[in-house]
C-alpha cells in the first residue's frame, strides 16, 4: 500500500510537470536565486545605505559644510551618468544671438588673503535686461539702412555700447562688381527717445556702408551690438543679430527716386486701454475728409483696438484708407508709453519713401486749418522745410452748452465739447509734421535728428484741438453744461470755442456718402 502511495505522488508530479511545468519553474526559481545570492546582497545593501543617507539629510541643517543641495545631486547624477556612457552625444542648436564670453562664477565668496583682508565675491545670475531687441530694419537707399530696437537704459546711460554693421552679399559668381566681398562699417546709434525711457530705450542703428551693397543680388545685415564692459566692467559682449534678409532681386532702387504713393501719411501712436469706438469714429472721418484721397493712417494697436474700435476701422480698411499694425507683443518690454518712441520710428522708415508729409500726433487730436486755406495750400507755403510744429488748443472734457441738454447723446465729442481753456504762461506740448526723406530719427512731439530747416511759427496756418481724456471715456462726456460765453472751472479760465462744432455737419454728411450708415448704431 505504502508502494502504491508512492507510485500515485510521483504520477501526480509527472502529471503537473507536463501539464504546467510547476515543479521545473520552482527549481530554476531556487536557483537562480540560489546563484545570484551575492549580487543580490550588494543590491539589497546599496539600497539600504540610500534610503539611510536620505533620511539622514533631512536633519542636517542649512549652514552645514557637507549639505547637498538638489541641484548638487542633479549635477553629481549628471556626471556619474556621463562617466557610464562615454559614447552618450548632446546635440545643441546654436542660437541666433551669441555670447562671445562666458561669465565667470567664484567657486567661493570670501577668501582670506594673506595681508588679513576678508577678500568678498559677487556671483552674477541671469540677466536684468537684453542688450537689443530687433523690431525692424530697412534699406534707406544703395548703401544704407536704419535698424529699429530697444535695448538696456542703464547700459546706454552709464556705458558705452557700440554697433557694428556687417553686410554678408548673397553668392554670386557671376558678380563683376565684387559684391561678393563682406562689407563692414561702424554703426551710428540715435538715442531718440528725450531720455522718457524705463527700463529700455528705443535705439536706432544708422549703418551707411562706403559703398552699395546687395544691390544686384540682395544679401543679410549683421548687427553686432558690443557693452564695452556696461553692466559689467569685466566682460565685453558681443551679440550678434540677423536684422535684414534680402532675397536676390527683392531690392527696388527706384523706391528712393521716385514719386511718393502718398500726399500725407499718419502714423499713430500706441493705442491702449479700452477706448471709446465712438470717439475713434469721429476722428477717422474728420481727418480720411481733411486730408484728402491720397492719404493714408497707420494705426498701432497696443491692446486699444477691441472688437467695437475694429467694427469702426473696417470701414475705412476696406478702402484703403486705414492700415492696422498688431505690436502688442511689446507689451513684454518696458518702456516709455508702450514703447511709443519705438512705434513711430519703426512708422517712420517703413514709410520713409512712399508719402510726400508724415503726420505725428494722438487720436484725441484734431488738426484744423482755419479760413478759407485748404490743407494742401498750408503744406505748400512750408514746402521749404523739413519739419513744422502745431500749436495746441487745448479744450475742456467735460463743458458742454445748456442749449445742448437732452441732445448730448446724438452730437458728437468735438460738435459739443465747446469751451476752451485759455490759461496763459503754460508751455503746451506741440505735435508736428515732417519730410520724411529728411529724417533719421524722430520723437512724439518732434524730431531732433534730421537735415534741413524746423518752423515754429505757424499759428495762422494750422492748429490742432486737443479733448484730452475724452478718447478713454465710455460714457457721456458732458458733465456740466453752461450757457455764458467764459467761465473759470477748476481754476483755469475758459471761453466758448464754435470753430469745430461748425464743422461737424460736414463731417457727417462725408462718412455717410463714403461708407453709409455702417456705423450709425456705434456706441460711446
Amino acid at each position: 500500500m505504502v508502494k502504491d502511495l508512492r507510485d500515485q505522488k510521483d504520477h501526480s508530479r509527472d502529471s503537473v510537470g507536463v501539464g504546467g511545468g510547476g515543479g521545473s519553474e520552482k527549481k530554476v526559481l531556487v536557483g537562480l536565486i540560489w546563484n545570484c545570492a551575492v549580487e543580490l546582497k550588494f543590491l539589497l545593501t546599496a539600497l539600504l545605505l540610500l534610503c539611510s543617507l536620505a533620511t539622514l539629510l533631512q536633519f542636517l541643517p542649512s549652514t552645514f559644510p557637507l549639505s547637498l543641495s538638489p541641484s548638487s545631486l542633479r549635477s553629481c547624477l549628471s556626471t556619474t551618468t556621463t562617466l557610464l556612457l562615454p559614447n552618450t552625444t548632446t546635440e545643441t542648436t546654436e542660437p541666433t544671438n551669441t555670447t562671445e564670453t562666458m561669465i565667470p562664477r567664484r567657486v567661493s565668496d570670501q577668501i582670506l588673503l594673506p595681508n588679513g583682508a576678508l577678500k568678498r565675491g559677487f556671483v552674477p545670475y541671469g540677466t536684468a535686461a537684453y542688450s537689443f531687441i530687433l523690431m525692424s530694419a530697412y534699406r534707406g537707399g544703395p548703401n544704407t539702412f536704419a535698424v529699429i530696437g530697444l535695448s538696456s537704459k542703464p547700459l546706454h546711460v552709464f556705458g558705452k555700447p557700440n554697433y557694428t554693421c556687417i553686410y554678408h552679399p548673397n553668392n554670386n559668381n557671376n558678380n563683376k562688381n565684387n559684391e561678393s566681398l563682406i562689407h563692414f562699417s561702424p554703426g551710428v546709434k540715435i538715442l531718440p527717445d528725450w531720455g522718457y525711457g524705463r527700463v529700455y530705450t528705443v535705439v536706432v542703428v544708422n549703418c551707411t556702408f562706403e559703398s552699395p551693397v546687395g544691390v544686384e543680388n540682395g544679401g543679410r545685415l549683421i548687427v553686432e551690438a558690443v557693452t564695452n564692459g556696461g553692466g559689467d566692467r569685466d566682460l565685453k559682449l558681443t551679440d550678434s543679430v540677423e536684422a535684414l534678409v534680402e532675397p536676390p532681386g527683392s531690392v527696388d532702387l527706384t523706391l528712393f527716386s521716385s514719386q511718393p504713393k502718398y500726399e500725407y501719411l499718419y502714423c499713430g501712436s500706441s493705442l491702449y486701454g479700452d477706448l471709446s469706438p465712438q470717439r475713434v469714429r469721429e476722428w477717422l472721418a474728420y481727418h480720411v475728409r481733411l486730408f484728402g484721397g491720397r492719404a493714408h493712417f497707420v494705426i498701432h494697436d497696443a491692446g486699444g483696438v477691441h472688437p467695437e474700435v475694429m467694427e469702426v476701422l473696417r470701414p475705412w480698411m476696406e478702402l484703403g484708407y486705414v492700415s492696422l499694425q498688431d505690436i502688442r507683443e511689446q507689451e513684454r518690454f518696458d518702456g516709455y508709453y508702450h514703447n511709443q518712441f519705438l512705434i513711430v520710428n519703426d512708422c517712420l522708415h517703413r514709410f520713409r519713401f512712399l508719402t510726400r508729409w508724415m503726420f505725428f500726433f494722438d487720436v484725441d487730436e484734431y488738426v484744423y486749418v482755419p479760413g478759407r486755406s485748404s490743407l494742401r495750400s498750408v503744406m505748400d507755403s512750408l514746402r521749404e522745410y523739413s519739419q513744422f510744429t502745431i500749436e495746441q488748443m487745448p479744450m475742456s472734457n467735460q463743458l458742454c452748452l445748456t442749449e445742448d441738454a437732452g441732445k448730448t447723446p446724438k452730437k458728437w465729442g468735438f460738435e459739443k465739447l465747446v469751451y476752451r481753456d485759455v490759461k496763459r504762461g503754460i508751455r503746451r506740448d506741440r505735435k508736428y509734421a515732417v519730410q520724411p526723406r529728411d529724417i533719421f530719427a524722430t520723437g512724439v512731439h518732434m524730431s531732433q535728428n534730421m537735415q534741413g530747416k524746423t518752423t515754429h511759427k505757424t499759428e495762422k496756418r494750422i492748429k490742432y484741438f486737443h479733448y484730452h481724456g475724452t478718447i478713454a471715456w465710455r460714457r457721456e462726456p458732458c458733465r456740466q453744461l453752461i450757457n455764458d460765453t467764459q467761465i473759470t472751472f477748476q481754476d483755469a479760465p475758459y471761453v466758448l470755442d464754435t470753430t469745430m462744432r461748425s464743422v461737424a455737419p460736414l463731417v457727417k454728411r462725408f462718412e455717410q456718402n463714403t461708407i453709409g450708415q455702417r456705423l450709425r448704431t456705434t456706441r460711446q
